[in-house]
């Protein structure tokens, strides 16, 4: 049992080497970085198809965008103490807190005025983005859909090996999704507004 869990340890404190360097490369390609809470985002210019949003907004390709990335550390952090369960339940608290940020951000920041949508990608959809605005969007067929899909399950046996047996399971149902809101949807659901009704 000691050999399991050190085991698991090991892994994880390697894969965690691999997010630190992948971060670094984010930065690098970026045009802006910021960290919100639980979320950090990097504005990047967006590479595919014309993607339109439910609002009517064009996303197209050099369009800026802001790419959503949760923060590992905190998350590995929180299921190192907690039952997985609540620590979804945290996450999407902790999401929603770092989205009124980002869209304080995004109102006050020229350097984000071009940042036309957010953006993420994940396996996990459902319950964390639950009521956040956020639409899906298909992950078009190709290298990119097939690289992101097995970090994305990789992610997920990493953090929590119990996962193990619902990827070899239900392999078929986690697939990426796109997680994407455009401006204009994020300062209605997020605004000024918004935050003095829910006071």
């Amino acid at each position: 049992m000691q050999v399991k869990k050190f085991m698991k340890h090991s892994v994880q404190k390697v894969w965690m080497g691999w997010e630190r360097v992948f971060e670094l490369f984010s930065r690098l390609r970026s045009k802006y970085a910021g960290e919100f809470g639980i979320c950090k985002m990097f504005v990047t210019q967006y590479r595919g198809k014309s993607m339109q949003c439910e609002d009517g907004t064009w996303i197209q390709d050099g369009d800026w965008i802001g790419e959503l990335h949760l923060d590992n550390r905190q998350i590995l952090a929180m299921l190192q103490s907690n039952e997985a369960n609540r620590v979804a339940l945290k996450i999407a608290r902790l999401t929603r807190k770092a989205m009124s940020q980002i869209c304080a951000e995004m109102q006050s920041n020229p350097q984000l005025s071009q940042v036309k949508a957010l953006q993420g990608i994940t396996l996990l959809h459902r319950g964390i983005t639950h009521g956040l605005g956020f639409e899906t969007h298909h992950v078009e067929h190709g290298a990119f859909r097939t690289l992101t899909t097995t970090y994305l399950r990789l992610l997920l046996t990493v953090f929590h090996p119990s996962h193990r047996k619902r990827i070899t399971g239900h392999a078929d149902k986690l697939i990426p999704v796109k997680l994407v809101m455009s401006r204009a949807s994020l300062f209605r659901q997020f605004g000024p507004l918004e935050m003095e009704t829910a006071m």
